[in-house]
């Protein structure tokens, strides 16, 4: 079994920024990958970066580019989400997931396990 633990989210006025960590416990030596997505009220969960474990390939939505970072500390089997220039309508649960395979990261499905999901509110 694998369990995530999200942090980081909050409140942040548009324009600022936030860093979400995801740590990946139990195990994880056959994960792939690991990624965020996030939920928005009555929207549906959608893909907001990814990188694989091997090599660091990383992969991003169209809407965060330039402005989201994701990383990772293969020691400490966390991932980051580096979000700057943030805006109201990135407001959303945001949720880690792992992947046992290293590719298709950016579909919901390729996931076994997920976190509880970390709020992030960006007010205008």
């Amino acid at each position: 079994q694998v369990q995530l633990a999200e942090s980081g989210g909050g409140l942040v006025q548009a324009g600022g920024s936030l860093r979400l960590s995801c740590a990946a416990s139990g195990s994880t030596y056959s994960s792939g990958g690991m990624g965020w997505f996030r939920q928005a009220p009555g929207q549906e969960r959608e893909f907001v970066a990814a990188i694989r474990w091997s090599g660091g390939v990383t992969y991003y939505a169209d809407f965060v580019k330039g402005r989201f970072t994701i990383s990772r500390d293969n020691a400490k089997n966390t991932v980051i989400l580096q979000m700057t220039s943030l805006k109201p309508e990135d407001t959303a649960v945001y949720f880690c997931g792992l992947s046992s395979l290293s590719y298709g990261l950016s579909m919901g499905r390729s996931y076994d396990y997920w976190g509880q999901g970390t709020q992030v509110t960006v007010s205008s």
